[in-house]
């Protein structure tokens, strides 16, 4: 039964929000970074790019060292400060497609990861799980909510739906025209009820966040074995998490690049390829695919439509039925020559939301050689793949929402 726990929060000021908020770090361009860091002095990434300052690439300890030297100056200039009464926190976007996205910011318990009440679909990297632990322990907060993933849960959504009928604390929009709403609930009544629905389900599911989640739970254990008097409710034991129903995910497909065809000609890549699909030729005209078990490829100027043969391919469980594993065990191994999907360079991934107009101007500009564009992967896979306690290849799924950094911070 999950331990899902209000938490006070360090937040910027109403006034100061819409300028602190920022995206991930590694969605920024270097261009877009230089902009924010010289025009803005209370962006997030003030403090994520401390060497900024002195002009100056600073990476390893000594930048973890200095994030956690600006998160203080932040806090000394009162650009933060700290909820009094420990609270939930709704979270609402609405972005500029038109789509709406409500949830609930809170801590999540680390021992609940490790007992797989909070499941996973992804594998981690073993080397980018210890270096972001190092540097959660030497900052001291988690700026980036794990996205979690709940059933849908009438009761929830109306405690969170009345909540949001009232003026929110937070309402700012972005240069990317997404509109954000927070609202902080400390009502003991509220606080006791959402603990209690989430304590009655089975388990939540992680949607985005495998690294900052498996992370956490690594530095939970270090210091619990270096505390005598460790409790179980110290706040090194959750990390903060941002939980939405299943109805409310968005699920985007990433699509995949190849730079060469592993030195066949194209005659003899489609004839390997006809092995394992039924092959058509859509010529010029984009096709994308309406089926699971199918894909498009886009190869010297023309669009192919590909449907698996089934009767030479066995599912044995629902990693086996997974597109992505699927392109891969059937193409992008024994035929292309790519057996590290993770590493090989040949390889590069494009979300869906760039869709197959990048992958076709990608390989028209000579980038890459041949291209697979799939459908997204649906929740209810994600799920199965999860209760299996298997991992989907990587990047199988692009998710929304993408919540912005330093809106809620919660401190260890």
């Amino acid at each position: 039964m999950p331990k899902i726990l209000p938490f006070k929060a360090v937040r910027p000021t109403r006034d100061k929000v819409s300028l602190l908020a920022s995206r991930s770090y590694e969605s920024y361009t270097p261009e877009e970074r230089e902009s924010r860091l010289r025009d803005n002095p209370f962006s997030f990434l003030q403090i994520l790019n401390p060497g900024f300052k002195y002009q100056k690439e600073i990476s390893g300890k000594r930048r973890y060292q200095l994030v956690r030297n600006r998160y203080q100056e932040f806090k000394e200039d009162e650009i933060f400060t700290q909820d009094q009464n420990s609270s939930y926190y709704i979270y609402k976007i609405v972005n500029r497609d038109g789509l709406e996205f409500n949830g609930l910011v809170a801590a999540a318990s680390a021992e609940d990861y490790e007992n797989n009440l909070i499941k996973k679909h992804e594998a981690t990297i073993e080397y980018r799980e210890n270096t972001f632990k190092e540097y959660l322990k030497t900052v001291g907060f988690n700026a980036e909510a794990v996205l979690l993933t709940y059933p849908d849960h009438s009761e929830i959504e109306k405690m969170i739906n009345k909540v949001m009928e009232t003026r929110a604390e937070y309402e700012f929009t972005t240069t990317y025209r997404d509109t954000h709403y927070v609202w902080n609930i400390d009502d003991e009544a509220f606080l006791k009820k959402m603990e209690q629905y989430f304590a009655e389900m089975d388990a939540v599911y992680i949607a985005d966040g495998h690294h900052r989640s498996s992370s956490s739970a690594l530095l939970a254990k270090d210091l619990k074995e270096k505390n005598k008097k460790h409790t179980g409710d110290e706040p090194y034991n959750y990390f903060m998490s941002f939980l939405i129903p299943e109805s409310d995910l968005k699920i985007y497909e990433f699509n995949r690049l190849v730079k060469d065809l592993n030195g066949l000609s194209k005659e003899e890549f489609l004839i390997k390829l006809d092995a394992k699909y039924r092959i058509e030729n859509r010529g010029i005209a984009y096709y994308k695919p309406s089926k699971k078990h199918h894909f498009s490829m886009y190869l010297d100027g023309e669009f192919y439509s590909l449907y698996l043969r089934k009767n030479n391919y066995k599912i044995k469980n629902a990693l086996d039925g997974l597109d992505t594993q699927i392109l891969y065990t059937t193409i992008l191994k024994p035929i292309l020559g790519i057996n590290d999907v993770r590493n090989d360079t040949r390889l590069e991934y494009a979300d869906g939301k760039k869709d197959l107009v990048f992958v076709k101007g990608e390989i028209d500009k000579n980038n890459f050689t041949v291209g697979f564009g799939l459908l997204p992967v649906s929740v209810a896979e994600m799920k199965q793949i999860a209760d299996e306690g298997l991992t989907m290849p990587p990047k199988s799924t692009y998710i929304e929402p993408k919540l912005r950094s330093g809106v809620t911070i919660y401190e260890f």
